[in-house]
């Protein structure tokens, strides 16, 4: 994914001058992490990381590092591991998100290289665990990366994912010597193009199924309800979300809704809980057949693999549903390069073309 052309001495320099790399315009794609293996150290570290994040849990350090050093991570990286040793991804001994984000980034890469050569790089980080913003943004500073084009692969604004994304690429920019001119893509839920790729794959899940789903579940991650009443317009860019998707597909307000997975804690959520919401689809609707697709999520992880595809599922049959049809995540799919690649040449007006 890297130019390997060799750095050469500035023209009119001095003969000890350094040697500097030829100038390019670096593309760095991001998603939440993943740790690096399914033991309890490694669990440990990527989850001691993650929830020390003031962007995900905001409450005072002073109140919250004692219950998440002491308590928490004594017991939720052996549940944590084996959640993701049901995913896992053996052949490659990595998560699906890795594999999936490695597979992203090389199909970019491809089309970028296509249509701009040598001028541009195109590599991928991860906001907690292995590679590391830092590690991604020195190597591109170093290959020669006068410009970064950071891009965040979260389809909506959060603090606690886009937001957070953005401080680490900035505090990595921080460390750098020779600091890179650097934009940020905004959030892309709205893209015609995005629309498209999301109604392209739950037209062909519902032509392959036997029978057609009844309803689709639009299930997003979820947030505290508080951080709504403060400000963060994740709420509000998910209903959008899946009106944009409702118009596309032609679809009456009955055949869709949208709902919120993974609540964490004690306190109120954004509602409807996915969980809750499947099964009284199944118990007070009578919805034998659903469908659930997760749009907040560009790749494949261990909130669709395992919450949607095995706890969400096992909610709705447990409460009389029948037939539970989950519809991947974009992932690598064609559409979605294509749409991932005409966001990045957008936001590449003015530096490249």
């Amino acid at each position: 994914m890297f130019d390997d052309t060799p750095a050469k001495r500035p023209e009119h320099a001095a003969a000890d001058h350094p040697a500097v790399p030829a100038a390019k315009t670096g593309i760095l794609l991001a998603n939440l992490g993943t740790p690096d293996a399914t033991d309890y150290w490694s669990m440990r570290r990527y989850l001691n990381e993650f929830l020390s994040d003031r962007r995900v849990i905001d409450l005072p350090r002073w109140k919250w590092q004692p219950i998440l050093q002491l308590i928490i991570l004594s017991k939720r990286p052996f549940s944590s591991g084996e959640a993701y040793r049901s995913i896992w991804n053996e052949d490659k001994n990595e998560s699906p998100l890795m594999t999936i984000t490695r597979d992203q980034t090389a199909a970019i890469s491809a089309e970028m290289q296509a249509r701009y050569g040598d001028q541009v790089m195109v590599d991928f980080c991860m906001r907690y665990g292995n590679p590391s913003t830092l590690s991604k943004v020195s190597a591109m500073v170093e290959a020669g990366c006068r410009r970064i084009l950071f891009f965040p692969l979260y389809p909506h604004y959060a603090g606690a994912t886009s937001a957070t994304a953005n401080d680490q690429f900035f505090r990595a920019l921080m460390e750098q010597t020779w600091q890179p001119i650097a934009r940020v893509v905004e959030p892309y839920f709205e893209h015609p193009l995005y629309i498209d790729a999301l109604a392209a794959s739950i037209e062909e899940a519902y032509a392959k199924a036997e029978q057609k789903p009844e309803k689709l579940v639009v299930s997003y991650h979820g947030m505290p309800q508080r951080y709504l009443m403060q400000g963060d317009p994740y709420h509000c860019q998910c209903q959008k979300n899946t009106r944009l998707l409702r118009e596309r597909l032609g679809w009456s307000e009955d055949q869709i809704g949208t709902t919120f997975q993974s609540v964490f804690g004690s306190e109120e959520w954004l509602r409807p809980y996915t969980v809750e919401e499947v099964a009284r689809l199944a118990r007070e609707e009578g919805k034998k057949r659903i469908a659930v697709i997760a749009p907040a999520f560009s790749a494949d992880c261990i909130e669709t693999l395992e919450e949607i595809n095995e706890e969400i599922r096992e909610s709705f049959e447990e409460a009389g549903g029948e037939d539970f049809t989950y519809i991947p995540c974009l992932n690598d799919q064609p559409a979605h390069i294509k749409a991932l690649s005409a966001i990045i040449q957008d936001n590449l007006k003015g530096w490249l073309d």
